[in-house]
């Protein structure tokens, strides 16, 4: 059985491992020990900086910084980088900086934090940017393998994690930005998930009477137009699950491919335009029908 971490661990796991390029920076906002960065700071406290709850300044300081060379990785609760979309938009994406926005306690599963703190538009905002990547890992090792290949390019990057601890099992599987993986393969039905989705995905496919292709769809953009295609022509429909808004999200670019190139059947898993709510984890992915059982249910509506 595989481990449980949570993909914030394994964020923090690659900024150590990136460490050794003494050109990166990390900056966060009052809260790195949430974001797994305190080790960084207790080893390189020269490279780390802490802006206090003042997030618009520390997206100023981490393009400054980029442009004086570094990469700059900028690391908060992805809630709380909806006070500096302006900045975002006009000093990052505008200016294609090397900065990787690092947002933390994502989704439905930050739980009794309730809806104020359980960023779920983000997805739908941040593809929307030119010159952005928008990659939300599935685990903590895809985590860790993201957040080291966001620093091999040098335009910007969003990258999305949380705090629920969820199985590990991608240890092993070679992660590229831009290239889906196939998790399962099957010839029925697909399942197109990111993030803790594709853990679902694959408890579905295990119950589930239909071969079922899963597929992690890590990175929203530059989204891997040929695996949804490729799917869409080879199994009778396609579902996608996300633990964001549907609308504008993984499940929206899904429809977009589909309708330019191939239309298929497609059903979209996700929160469909409402606000969370203060609860356990797993209350609320029942409450919002994001579980297992609920994919088995969209597999068998198709």
């Amino acid at each position: 059985m595989a481990e449980e971490k949570a993909t914030r661990d394994g964020f923090g796991e690659g900024i150590m491992e990136l460490a050794k390029d003494k050109n990166v920076v990390v900056l966060t906002a009052d809260i790195g020990g949430s974001c797994r960065v305190d080790k960084f700071k207790d080893k390189y406290p020269e490279r780390f900086f802490d802006a206090g709850i003042a997030e618009q300044n520390m997206i100023g300081m981490a393009c400054g910084m980029a442009m004086a060379g570094k990469t700059a990785f900028a690391a908060t609760f992805g809630v709380f980088f909806n006070r500096c979309i302006d900045q975002i938009r006009t000093l990052v994406a505008y200016q294609n900086l090397n900065v990787k926005i690092c947002a933390s306690h994502c989704g439905i599963t930050v739980g009794e934090d309730g809806a104020t703190h359980q960023m779920l538009e983000d997805i739908a905002i941040m593809r929307s940017l030119p010159n952005f990547s928008v990659i939300v890992p599935c685990d903590a090792s895809q985590t860790k393998q993201a957040a080291i290949a966001a620093s091999k390019i040098k335009t910007p990057v969003y990258l999305r994690f949380g705090r629920a601890k969820i199985p590990d099992f991608t240890e092993k599987i070679k992660f590229e930005i831009g290239k889906a993986q196939i998790i399962k393969k099957g010839s029925d039905i697909t399942v197109i998930a990111c993030g803790i989705m594709v853990n679902e995905a694959l408890k579905a496919a295990e119950k589930s009477k239909k071969s079922v292709r899963v597929i992690n769809m890590h990175t929203i953009k530059p989204i891997d137009k040929k695996a949804i295609i490729k799917a869409a022509k080879e199994t009778k429909g396609i579902i996608t699950a996300e633990e964001a808004f549907i609308n504008g999200g993984l499940g929206s670019a899904v429809a977009e491919v589909l309708g330019e190139n191939y239309p298929a059947k497609l059903i979209r898993i996700g929160i469909n335009d409402e606000f969370g709510q203060s609860g356990r984890p797993d209350e609320l992915m029942r409450h919002y029908r994001l579980t297992a059982d609920d994919i088995v249910k969209a597999i068998d509506k198709i």
